[in-house]
């Protein structure tokens, strides 16, 4: 069974920084693709940041050169670095794998990914 949950949520003044960490069991290869995705009250899930099985990015461009994601294969975390907060970065933050073989650009569409955390919650205060 694969299983992730998120971690490094919290809230944060306007400009701030937050690290997400998002550790994931059960998967049996650490380079399948993997995204970051975001939900705020009322809007639909949307992706923020995805990286595939060749270690290509993609990034929404609400959030280019603000966020960075990584991950550690060794032990199969998922990392998203925000920088630059601002209130409109407020919603739940989901890590989420797949077995497919998706692009990071395909991932960012949010479909096809079987495996979620639960979230944790990001608010940024202006």
């Amino acid at each position: 069974t694969i299983e992730l949950a998120e971690s490094g949520g919290g809230s944060v003044q306007a400009g701030g920084s937050l690290t997400l960490s998002c550790t994931i069991t059960g998967l049996v290869n650490p380079k399948s693709c993997m995204g970051w995705f975001r939900q705020a009250p009322g809007k639909a899930r949307e992706g923020v940041a995805a990286i595939d099985a060749l270690d290509t990015i993609a990034y929404s461009d609400s959030v280019k050169g603000r966020f960075t994601i990584s991950r550690d294969t060794a032990n199969r975390i998922l990392y998203l670095q925000m920088t630059g907060l601002k209130p409109e970065d407020t919603a739940m933050y989901y890590c989420a794998t797949t077995l497919q073989s998706l692009t990071a650009i395909q991932a960012l569409g949010v479909r096809g990914f079987g495996y979620w955390g639960e979230g944790t919650q990001v608010t940024v205060s202006s």
